[in-house]
């Protein structure tokens, strides 16, 4: 992992959530990738909190991104590591986030982690 990647990846990633555009952040994700997210026992009701597959990611971030209309995340900071991102940034409501992206060769994302602070409080 680079520091120019990492860097690429944060912008591009933060302005597709910003512009909604589903598409474009489905992207940076391989079609098998793994998505954990407290949020997704609540939305998706999953009690693992964990969906696979980018067609079932993509209906669950479709319906939290109706939920949450006015949708802004706001880069704090990027931490590098091997094979892997985190991004810290102020997610939906302001509540601040990290997600943890693993790469595979071709620098799209297999695995991510989403992390919340708490409390957390769904729609």
């Amino acid at each position: 992992m680079n520091n120019s990647f990492a860097e690429y990846f944060a912008n591009d990633w933060i302005d597709s959530w910003n512009s909604h555009d589903l598409q474009r952040i489905l992207s940076h994700y391989t079609d098998d990738f793994e998505m954990s997210s407290p949020v997704i026992i609540q939305l998706a009701d999953e009690a693992s909190g964990t969906l696979r597959g980018k067609a079932a990611v993509g209906v669950y971030w479709a319906k939290a991104l109706k939920l949450i209309p006015d949708l802004h995340f706001e880069l704090i900071t990027t931490l590098v590591g091997v094979n892997s991102i985190t991004l810290y940034y102020r997610g939906a409501r302001g509540h601040l986030a990290a997600e943890v992206f693993h790469f595979n060769q071709e620098q799209k994302v297999t695995k991510a982690f989403a992390h919340y602070s708490l409390p957390m409080k769904s729609s």
